[in-house]
């Protein structure tokens, strides 16, 4: 476990195993940052949250209330993970992302052609968010980038064109859900 001493951590909040939380970052209530996971940056972790694993939480991002992040998992910028949500595997939830159920982001993957990840969530300024590799768009953004990117290659194109259509199904679904 490591702390900073720019870094606070009040309690009853706990920091354990090989933890990190460092810069100007905050662990206070009930929360708990532990195993392997990095907290940094001007990032806040409160109330009942849990990061464990190898997840990080950086930037201004903020994990609260009940929610969870772990594995490998990422919430940067300003992104808000909170209510129940769990944020995990190779999930990268950024900017000004809103996660309060686990429906709220999809992560599709590895890639054929890289092996990467592509995460898909919502965002309060542009609606849906694609991240993938070093791309950060719009659904539309990242469908034009695929295709210029993989025109050449029909297997990656295929598989990327349908990880939008899944994003897109996703996300059309869960609207359906909070209507009904």
């Amino acid at each position: 476990m490591y702390v900073a001493p720019t870094a606070k951590v009040t309690t009853p909040a706990r920091v354990f195993g090989d933890a990190w939380v460092s810069d100007d970052a905050h662990v206070s209530d009930d929360a708990h940052v532990s195993d392997d996971a990095r907290v940094f940056g001007n990032a806040r972790v409160f109330g009942n949250a849990r990061v464990f694993g190898s997840a990080w939480v950086l930037g201004n991002a903020r994990v609260f209330g009940n929610a969870q992040v772990f594995d490998r998992a990422q919430v940067s910028d300003d992104a808000q993970v909170f209510g129940n949500a769990w944020v995990s595997g190779n999930a990268i939830i950024s900017h000004d992302a809103i996660i309060k159920t686990s429906a709220d982001y999809l992560t599709l993957g590895p890639a054929i052609s890289s092996g990467r990840y592509t995460t898909a969530h919502y965002d309060a300024k542009i609606g849906i968010r694609v991240n993938c590799g070093c791309f950060s768009g719009t659904v539309g953004q990242f469908s034009r980038a695929i295709t210029q990117k993989h025109k050449n290659d029909p297997a990656a194109l295929l598989q990327y064109r349908g990880f939008v259509r899944l994003i897109k199904t996703h996300f059309q679904a869960r609207e359906l859900t909070l209507e009904n």
